[in-house]
C-alpha cells in the first residue's frame, strides 16, 4: 500500500466485546474527519509484523469521525487476529486504507434478507442500521456458537429494529436454530440476500440458496477466510507479461503472486487468501484454474481474470495484462 492511499489513525478504545472478540474504535490521527464509507465497506489495516488483514466496517456510517472495527481472536489464526488481540493497544497508531465497498446494499431490493455468522455479523449490522434508517423492508438471522459469543448483543436487543432479528445459537434449543431449508424455500423476485461469516456458514448458505434456485444476481457474500484448495494436479506453469513479453516459471509449490515478486514483479495483495479482490488481474491468454472465493461464479466461468494470489492456470500458460 503506498502511502497516498493509507490513513494514520490512533486507537481511541479497545474493548471486549463478546468472549474472544474485542472492538477497536480508529480515529484520525489529528482528530480531523475521516473518508465517508458506506454499510459493508472494510479496511485494510496494517499490522505489527508487516501482515495487512481486511476488516469491516461496523459504526453508523453517518459518523465521520471513527471508524468501529470487531475482530475475533482466531484459534486458527495466520497472525493477523493474534496481533489485534495481543499487541494493538489504545493509543496506539495504525496505518489502514481509505474504505473499501465489495459488499454493498442493492438499493433496488424489494426486501432484504440478512445472515450473520460469528463475527461475519460486522457488515451485516452496519446493513441492518442503515435498512431500519431507510425504513426499508429486511429481516436478519445472527448465528453464533453461544450466547456469550455474540458480540453486540446489547446494541441489537435495544435497538429500533430489534423485532427483526433472530439470534440463533449452536448451544441452544433445536427449536430455535437456523433452518435454511424453510428460511430460503421460495426466492422471490426483489428479494436479496447478504451473508457474512466464517466458511462453512456461508456454503451452507449460498448452496442452500442456489440449489432452491435463488438468482445469482440476488446474492451478495463476503468471505474474509478461505482455505485455498492445494491440489495433487497443481502443476508449474508459464506466465506472460503482456507488456514486456517476459515469461515467468511459476512453481508447483509457489503462488503466482510470489513468483512474480521473486522475478521483481510486485503486485499488490492483501489477503493471500483469495477473498479480498485487492490482486485482481486481468488474463488476456490461457485458462486460469479459480481456487478464490470473491469472484461469482460467472465471473470465473469468463476466464478473463483471476487472483494469482491462490489461483493457478489449467493450460501451460497465461498471458497477463502486466
Amino acid at each position: 500500500m503506498s502511502n497516498a492511499s493509507t490513513l494514520s489513525v490512533r486507537v481511541a478504545r479497545k474493548a471486549t466485546e463478546a468472549l474472544d472478540i474485542s472492538t477497536f474504535e480508529l480515529v484520525e490521527v489529528n482528530g480531523g474527519p475521516l473518508p465517508a464509507f458506506a454499510a459493508g465497506s472494510h479496511v485494510d489495516v496494517q499490522l505489527p509484523g508487516g501482515l495487512t488483514r481486511q476488516y469491516s466496517l461496523c459504526n453508523d456510517p453517518k459518523e465521520t469521525h471513527r471508524y468501529l472495527i470487531g475482530v475475533l481472536r482466531d484459534p486458527a489464526s495466520r497472525g493477523g487476529s493474534q496481533a489485534m488481540h495481543e499487541q494493538v493497544e489504545e493509543g496506539q497508531l495504525l496505518q489502514i486504507s481509505a474504505p473499501k465497498n465489495h459488499f454493498p446494499l442493492a438499493h433496488d431490493a424489494r426486501r432484504s434478507l440478512l445472515l450473520a455468522g460469528g463475527i461475519g455479523v460486522t457488515p451485516i449490522l452496519c446493513m441492518a442500521e442503515r435498512l431500519a434508517i431507510t425504513g426499508a423492508d429486511f429481516e436478519m438471522h445472527y448465528s453464533t456458537r453461544s450466547r456469550e459469543r455474540t458480540a453486540f448483543y446489547q446494541r441489537i436487543v435495544s435497538s429500533a429494529y430489534a423485532s427483526r432479528v433472530q439470534f440463533h445459537f449452536d448451544d441452544g434449543a433445536a427449536a430455535q436454530k437456523l433452518d435454511l431449508a424453510t428460511l430460503l424455500a421460495a426466492p422471490q423476485a426483489g428479494v436479496h440476500l447478504y451473508v457474512c461469516g466464517p466458511k462453512g456458514f456461508m456454503d451452507a448458505v449460498l448452496n442452500t440458496a442456489r440449489a432452491q434456485g435463488w438468482p445469482e444476481d440476488q446474492l451478495h457474500y463476503e468471505f474474509f477466510g478461505a482455505e485455498v484448495a492445494k491440489s495433487e494436479s497443481d502443476a508449474s506453469f508459464e506466465i506472460k507479461l503482456a507488456s514486456s513479453g517476459r515469461i515467468v516459471t511459476v512453481p508447483r509449490d509457489m503462488t503466482v503472486t510470489k513468483a512474480l515478486a521473486a522475478a521483481g514483479v510486485e503486485i499488490m495483495m492483501s489477503c493471500e487468501q483469495g477473498v479480498c479482490g485487492t490482486c485482481l488481474t486481468r488474463v488476456l491468454e490461457g485458462v486460469p484454474d479459480h481456487k478464490d472465493s470473491y469472484l461469482t461464479p460467472e465471473e470465473q466461468a469468463a476466464n478473463d481474470q483471476f487472483l494469482p494470489c491462490c489461483s493457478r492456470a489449467k493450460t501451460a500458460m497465461l498471458v497477463l495484462d502486466l
